[in-house]
C-alpha cells in the first residue's frame, strides 16, 4: 500500500532566551519637588517711630512748674537729637538758697539774676550754629513767677515795675524760640514727689500751696505763649508718663520728632 504523504509540523515561534525568566523592569518612582525654603520673618514693626532730627536748625525751650520734669526732658532731647543743651541757671545761682529762705527780702534779686543768665543763654543760641535745647523758657520769669511773687507780696509794685523795665530793654533783639514744650502734671503731690526725689537741698521748704498757685498760672501760659509771643507751645501731661526709659521715652521722643518737624 502506498505511505500516506506526512503531514509537515509548523515550526514553533522563536522567544527570547530565558524571557520567561526575567522580572518586569520597576516604573520609576515620583520624585517631589524639592520643598520651598521659608523666607525670613520680617521683624516687628516698632509701633512707635524712631526719631528723627529736624532738618536745619531749630531752638526749642522747656516750660513748666519745679518738678515737672523738665531738665530730664531737655537732656533726652539733647542726647537723642544732638543739640546744644543750655541748663537752667540753678546749680550755682548765688541767690536761690536765700531766696527760698526768706522770699520777700530776695524774690526781686532773683529774678534779675535769671533775666540777667536767661538772656545771655539767648545770645548764645543765636551764635550757635546747630540746633538748641533750653532747660526753661525766658518768658516763665516774667508771666508766671514775677507777677505770683508779686501777687504773694514778695516783691513791691515798684520792683515788679521795675524788673519789667529791665525785661523790655534787656529781650528786645534776642532771638525767640522756635517751638516751646510745656510739661503739664496738674498733680501737686507728684511735683513734690519728684522734687524729694531729685533732693536739692534749697528745694526741701518748697510746701503744696506754693507749687499749687503757680500750677495756676502755667494753665494759661501756653496761650500767653501763643499769643503774646507768637510761639507754638505743645503742651504734655506727664503725671504718668516716665519719660527716662522704655515705652515713655520713646512716646516722648515721638511727640518731639512731629512737633520740631
Amino acid at each position: 500500500m502506498p505511505r500516506s504523504p506526512q503531514r509537515k509540523r509548523a515550526p514553533k515561534a522563536a522567544t527570547a532566551p530565558n524571557a520567561a525568566l526575567t522580572p518586569a523592569a520597576p516604573e520609576p518612582a515620583e520624585v517631589s519637588p524639592p520643598a520651598p525654603v521659608p523666607e525670613p520673618e520680617a521683624p516687628a514693626r516698632n509701633t512707635v517711630r524712631r526719631p528723627r532730627a529736624p532738618r536745619g536748625k531749630r531752638f526749642v525751650a522747656l516750660a513748666g512748674n519745679i518738678g515737672a520734669g523738665k531738665t530730664t526732658a531737655a537732656k533726652i532731647i539733647s542726647q537723642s537729637f544732638g543739640f546744644e543743651l543750655f541748663d537752667e541757671p540753678v546749680i550755682d545761682n548765688r541767690f536761690l538758697k536765700d531766696y527760698y529762705a526768706n522770699m520777700g527780702r530776695w524774690s526781686f534779686t532773683l529774678q534779675l539774676e535769671f533775666l540777667i543768665r536767661r538772656v545771655e543763654h539767648h545770645e548764645l543760641i543765636h551764635s550757635v550754629k546747630k540746633s538748641c535745647v533750653q532747660d526753661r523758657t525766658l518768658y516763665e520769669d516774667p508771666e508766671i513767677f514775677a507777677k505770683y511773687l508779686h501777687g504773694l507780696g514778695h516783691m513791691t509794685n515798684k520792683e515788679l515795675d521795675l524788673y519789667f523795665e529791665y525785661f523790655q530793654r534787656m529781650t528786645r533783639t534776642i532771638v525767640r524760640p522756635d517751638r516751646v514744650i510745656c510739661f503739664d502734671v496738674p498733680t501737686v503731690d507728684v511735683l513734690l514727689g519728684r522734687i524729694r526725689e531729685r533732693g536739692r537741698e534749697e528745694e526741701k521748704g518748697i510746701e503744696k500751696g506754693f507749687l499749687r498757685g503757680l500750677n495756676g498760672y502755667y494753665a494759661t501760659f501756653p496761650m500767653v505763649l501763643q499769643n503774646k509771643y507768637g510761639v507754638d507751645c505743645l503742651v504734655l501731661d506727664v503725671t504718668n508718663q516716665d519719660i527716662r526709659t522704655g515705652r515713655g521715652r520713646e512716646e516722648f521722643l515721638d511727640r518731639v520728632s512731629t512737633f520740631l518737624a
